[in-house]
């Protein structure tokens, strides 16, 4: 899969995001995997964080700040453990409120080793604009577009494969209230991890 180079927007944001990161940060435990949940409020994040992490999950305030950060732990093709960080709701990497710039902290400097980015169908251009901002940072984005079942009620079409050739990352369509494309999102993160891991060792 061909990487889109994206180059008018990232050079600004480097320059914005040189500020106020907190000192301390979230470290992986154990040296597990990371992988970091991001998106917008009221898209079904919560819901997959759930599913990928079940009942064993911790709450506490990210260092330095009152903003509660969720974790958990899953198992990826039932051969690893890895950490999953649910992050508050984002909008944007340049930051407005406290909650927008611990969430981009955790993306740009606690080195996840996936992060699913997670949007709503039915307002799919609009939330594009934080996909291709992860993607011009650098991060190992895959795209999770949920709620495909209220935009297909909708009249709205979702072709992952034309969509996935645009942007150049994975692309999973979900359902989080039915259930319907969630297993998909463990298989394309062990996947594209393995595809990352292999194309460094080149």
């Amino acid at each position: 899969m061909k990487s889109v180079k994206h180059n008018l927007l990232f050079p600004r944001l480097k320059k914005a995001l040189r500020v106020d990161h907190p000192k301390e940060s979230l470290k992986s435990s154990h040296g597990l995997k990371k992988i970091v949940l991001v998106g917008t409020p009221n898209v079904g994040k919560s819901v997959i964080f759930n599913f990928l992490t079940g009942a064993y999950v911790t709450v506490s305030n990210y260092p330095g700040t009152t903003v509660e950060i969720s974790r958990g732990k899953t198992f990826i093709k039932e051969k690893e453990t890895w950490e999953v960080i649910d992050t508050p709701g984002m909008y944007s990497l340049l930051p407005i409120t406290e909650e927008e710039r611990v969430s981009r902290t955790l993306l740009l400097e606690d080195n996840p080793d996936v992060v699913l980015h997670i949007i709503d169908a039915k307002n799919l251009e609009r939330i594009l604009n934080l996909t291709i901002q992860l993607i011009e940072a650098g991060l190992p984005v895959i795209l999770v577009i949920n709620m495909i079942d209220e935009a297909d009620k909708l009249g709205i079409k979702v072709d992952p494969a034309i969509l996935e050739s645009l942007i150049g990352i994975p692309v999973v369509t979900t359902s989080a209230a039915s259930g319907y494309g969630l297993d998909t999102i463990k298989n394309t993160i062990w996947d594209y991890y393995q595809n990352n891991t292999l194309g460094k060792q080149a």
